[in-house]
């Protein structure tokens, strides 16, 4: 999780806006159960009237209620109020004043309301005439202890329902009319609420916006680092990830994180908001029924820690899953005209099926552990909304509850209860988007063990001659047990060839692979120049080195992007020279666009033959000092071989020339020729010499050239 959450580092400025954006989101998104419950109990059940202290009231009715006032609350009722002729006005009064007045006043005025319409069965008859003389202080005095016991059995919602039906008969009575202020409520409560939504609606796109730009350009910038990081490892670090690992990590596990950074941002910081502010809304709704909401959340917790237990070791394998068929299918898809070849259709078909298979099964596990997740929550959501009404049902039968407020708790606990879901489902898809995240800082945070020195030694162009000497040289692959090549020394000279040939498995490649840097040594040096070439810079050392692979490799593009691939501003005469030098612009002319021909991916539209010459001629377009053929010249046929030779030697004047080759006629004119054997040079000169004293390379040559071959070559 904290991987996910450095990634959102550099967008720190939008995720601040998007925090502000949620808080309105949730602002707004709250308060409209509010404006549910006040239309409907108060601008329905109370016909618009908000407060027990009526807008208008008749002088008569006015002095009437006062007289089951103390002193104090008569102060109160007075103040309240101007004189217009017979009827009294309320005064401008801000709403704090107003709640004061009506938690003051609503037992006198409610005592009023029961006084008009009590039943004469309520008294007996001494009472009933005692009652009429209103002017008696002590027979109002037992009259409101009377009307007490009245009251105090009503609920708080009844008796504040019963004082704003009294405050309706006043306005009503004193020329205001009921239907107008009630239509003038519901239009104001609602104008608002849909403002409100309107807001919601704003705030939720402008988040949408913001979190998918976030999660897209975080996804950007993973895949560019995984891409900068990986361009820049050696082989020791390719062979310990694996390409088809590195292929899963740079697609299916940014893809993971970019999905979730998104999905954290819209709906993971939004469900603690409404979550915590829910609950202080719910408070203020005074229904006193909070022990359910956290009889769902705990429900809600217990179920989703189950699922949690039995889901969370597969979510951790599946990406390896994943990897192992990216494996397969990249082994199948590149080996396909081998496969084809050897009739191993069924076989291979069953090993991607297997892998496949395994990846099913697990998917299929933690989908159907996801899908019981639905209706589990749909049931304690259904449950929760049942429970809060049969609860809700009794306190308003009781006067303590209206059906307003029962409307607003449901709202509000359905939102709760949303939040704590959406919490708990982002814990079952995190946890598999950290992984995925590790994968990531894996590959990021792995330095390649080649780096550059920190002072590199700089070399003139006018010093550099291009001449390679190998003074002792040992390697050993990392992790291996014994040394691959042992105690290499010699020199190639510029101008000049040097050949090196061997048999299988002899160090050949791995010798010419350690000049470009592609491994260090492990004992000696390698200097070019003079200098150590891991004292120079990468750039600066492998731009003096045209490599030519083994197999030759080309991108999807044109002839000529991929031959000037190592020096996009070569002129074109050193271009057209290159394809010349290998004998590649015959076939490339034959083209009806000429070098403006397209390659497809990986050269798979030129043959073999056209592909390795593609590849000689964009090592030769570079101009470098140092030509490195690692055994490219067994691509060619002998016609063309024995032609790149002789142009080489013929315009190469000054370049030093390595060569691994397989083939004896491709370094007979060799200046100097090393033959290996298990790693170390057992024999060194020229072919003429090799043939008096060396007994592996006379070997090699015997087995590939007849007797009269060898005759006219000595």
């Amino acid at each position: 999780m904290k991987y996910i959450i450095a990634n959102l580092k550099p967008y720190w400025k939008g995720v601040l806006l998007l925090v502000l954006l949620l808080f309105l989101q949730a602002y707004a998104d709250l308060a409209l159960p509010q404006y549910t419950q006040d239309i409907i109990d108060v601008g329905i059940q109370n016909k618009g009237i908000q407060h027990v202290v009526p807008e208008r009231i008749t002088e008569s009715r006015h002095d009437q209620a006062s007289l089951f006032m103390t002193d104090g609350e008569q102060k109160a009722w007075n103040q309240a109020f101007l004189s217009d002729g017979d009827i009294m006005v309320r005064k401008d009064l801000d709403d704090e004043t107003l709640q004061e007045l009506d938690e003051t006043l609503m037992v006198p005025l409610v005592m009023a309301y029961q006084m008009e319409h009590a039943d004469a069965g309520q008294f007996s008859d001494a009472e009933a005439v005692e009652k009429l003389d209103l002017t008696d202080p002590a027979v109002r005095q037992q009259i409101r202890q009377k009307m007490d016991d009245v009251v105090s059995a009503a609920g708080s919602q009844m008796l504040k329902n019963m004082g704003i039906a009294y405050a309706a008969e006043c306005v009503e009575e004193a020329g205001l009319d009921l239907a107008e202020i009630q239509k003038k409520y519901l239009w104001k409560e609602g104008f608002q609420m849909i403002l409100m939504a309107l807001l919601m609606m704003l705030a939720a796109s402008a988040i949408a916006f913001i979190a998918s730009r976030i999660g897209a350009s975080v996804g950007r910038d993973l895949r560019g680092q995984v891409f900068r990081h990986v361009i820049d490892y050696s082989s020791a670090e390719m062979d310990h990830f694996s390409t088809a690992s590195l292929i899963t990590r740079c697609t299916n596990d940014v893809q993971q994180i970019q999905m979730v950074t998104t999905m954290i941002l819209r709906m993971v910081m939004l469900a603690p908001i409404m979550g915590f502010w829910g609950i202080v809304k719910i408070v203020g709704t005074g229904a006193h029924m909070g022990w359910i909401i956290v009889l769902s959340v705990c429900m809600i917790l217990a179920c989703v820690s189950i699922l949690l237990a039995f889901t969370m070791p597969k979510f951790r394998i599946m990406q390896k899953l994943v990897d192992a068929l990216n494996l397969v299918s990249r082994e199948i898809l590149t080996g396909l005209s081998v496969i084809r070849a050897f009739r191993r259709e069924e076989t291979e078909e069953r090993r991607f099926d297997k892998a496949s298979t395994a990846l099913m099964k697990t998917q299929l596990f933690t989908s159907r552990a996801m899908s019981l997740m639905q209706p589990v929550m749909m049931l304690i959501m259904f449950g929760t909304t049942v429970l809060i009404t049969w609860v809700a049902a009794h306190r308003i039968d009781m006067g303590e509850l209206q059906v307003g407020a029962m409307t607003a708790f449901i709202t509000y606990a359905m939102m709760i209860v949303m939040s704590f879901l959406i919490l708990t489902v982002m814990s079952i898809i995190l946890p598999r988007a950290g992984v995925a995240a590790e994968r990531i800082h894996e590959v990021v945070t792995t330095e390649t063990s080649i780096q550059d020195p920190e002072e590199p030694v700089l070399i003139a162009p006018a010093e550099r001659d291009g001449r390679v000497r190998f003074d002792h040289v040992c390697f050993r692959y990392p992790g291996a047990e014994r040394d691959v090549l042992s105690d290499i020394d010699f020199t190639a000279e510029p101008g000049m060839t040097t050949a090196i040939i061997g048999s299988t498995g002899s160090g050949k490649s791995t010798l010419v692979n350690l000049i470009p840097r592609f491994f260090d040594v492990t004992e000696g040096q390698i200097t070019i120049d003079g200098v150590d070439v891991r004292k120079r810079s990468l750039d600066e050392l492998r731009g003096e080195i045209g490599f030519v692979p083994q197999k030759g490799i080309l991108f999807s593009g044109t002839i000529e992007s991929n031959l000037r691939f190592g020096a996009a501003d070569a002129p074109e005469e050193d271009v057209t020279r290159a394809a010349e030098i290998a004998q590649a612009a015959d076939f490339i002319a034959e083209k009806e666009d000429g070098y403006g021909s397209f390659i497809a991916q990986g050269g798979s539209n030129v043959s073999g033959g056209q592909k390795q010459r593609l590849a000689f001629a964009r090592a030769l377009a570079k101009k470098p000092k140092i030509l490195v053929f690692d055994d490219s010249f067994s691509a060619l046929d002998m016609k063309t071989d024995a032609k790149l030779r002789q142009e080489l030697g013929k315009r190469l004047s000054g370049v030093t020339t390595i060569v691994v080759a397989q083939r004896v006629s491709t370094i007979l004119q060799a200046e100097q020729i090393l033959v290996l054997d298990e790693g170390r040079i057992v024999g060194k000169g020229t072919h003429r010499e090799l043939m008096k004293t060396c007994q592996v390379y006379q070997q090699i040559a015997k087995s590939q050239l007849s007797e009269e071959e060898l005759e006219v070559m000595m």
